[in-house]
């Protein structure tokens, strides 16, 4: 267990990336890995299907030692698989498990777990207790509420309940869900924020680690919430801009420096390197839009992505990256 390892169970204030499905695979993780090596990371959803009748399970489990501190996320409704589950976490040897009790999607409602299980919070405790079994850290990502109610005794209730499964660290995007009329993108956007009820469960938890998720685009609002809450979790700005990560580990005095981007990217060539024609250009190539965000050239550079192709493996592309951002900053001279 490395020293970042070690943040998970200490007080220090926590800087994570949100589990997002179809974008933090185990590429993109490698990667934000590199720009932030204090954050802690986050597998993609993975449901107790998937993992224990699925014919191919590693590949989802599977992941580079230089990820650490990695979350697996898991998603489903039957505590015993949790429990089968939570073996699987610790035969890979993750870092801690994360039950899902937030994603709105249809697919998701239909299989009766994600954040329709707010509802049942005597379940959601069961389920953690399942994830308990494991031994390591578990947590519990989840919203405020269900469609338009606005009561804040019944978020204070479900962390109440859920709590006396022995669950500490419970991680609150501050929208609620709406399961009928949004779909997920619009779920991202549209219920109101209100941060203020995640400090109040704060306030009103003390004993337990709240994070806070959703809205973070600055550097200046992530600072703000570590003054009333435990930790901060950035979703889709880390990947638009992952610089974003790097710029709040300066703020946090966890760094001197922000990463060179063609460090990084001479980083992310080892790595392909090592993946050989097993890892197409597209599989990695899609996960770095963000690289340039916000500085001179990063069209040009958006634009250098879209040539990667699966004729050609990730490490050949990146050569051609490397090449093509010298003539870059040649140009922006």
């Amino acid at each position: 267990m490395n020293l970042n390892t070690n943040l998970l169970k200490s007080r220090d204030k926590l800087l994570s990336v949100a589990p997002m499905l179809d974008w933090t695979d185990r590429h993109c993780r490698h990667f934000l890995r590199l720009i932030c090596p204090s954050c802690v990371l986050y597998t993609e959803m993975l449901t107790t299907n998937a993992l224990l009748l699925g014919r191919d399970p590693q590949r989802f489990l599977e992941y580079s030692v230089a990820e650490h501190p990695l979350i697996l996320q898991v998603g489903g409704d039957d505590p015993a698989a949790m429990r089968r589950v939570s073996r699987l976490a610790r035969e890979y040897q993750y870092d801690g498990i994360n039950l899902n009790v937030g994603c709105p999607s249809p697919r998701v409602q239909k299989g009766s777990f994600g954040a329709c299980l707010m509802a049942t919070p005597e379940l959601v405790a069961e389920l953690m207790a399942g994830l308990s079994d494991s031994a390591l850290p578990v947590s519990v990502k989840h919203r405020l509420g269900l469609d338009r109610e606005e009561d804040y005794a019944s978020l204070h209730q479900f962390v109440e309940i859920v709590a006396q499964s022995g669950c500490q660290h419970f991680i609150v995007h501050a929208r609620n869900a709406w399961l009928k009329g949004l779909n997920p993108a619009e779920n991202r956007e549209i219920p109101p924020l209100r941060w203020d009820w995640v400090h109040r469960l704060k306030s009103d938890f003390p004993h337990l680690r709240i994070e806070v998720n959703g809205g973070f685009k600055t550097t200046e609002t992530v600072l703000d919430q570590f003054a009333h809450v435990d930790g901060v979790m950035i979703g889709r700005a880390a990947y638009h801009n992952p610089m974003l990560l790097a710029e709040v580990e300066m703020a946090m005095n966890r760094r001197w420096q922000l990463p060179d981007r063609q460090v990084v990217l001479e980083q992310l060539l080892a790595y392909a390197e090592n993946w050989g024609e097993a890892l197409p250009a597209p599989r990695l190539s899609r996960h770095l839009h963000g690289l340039y965000f916000g500085v001179t050239g990063a069209g040009e550079w958006r634009r250098f992505l879209g040539t990667a192709n699966l004729n050609e493996n990730a490490a050949e592309f990146l050569r051609r990256a490397m090449q093509h951002v010298e003539k870059i900053d040649q140009a922006s001279t």
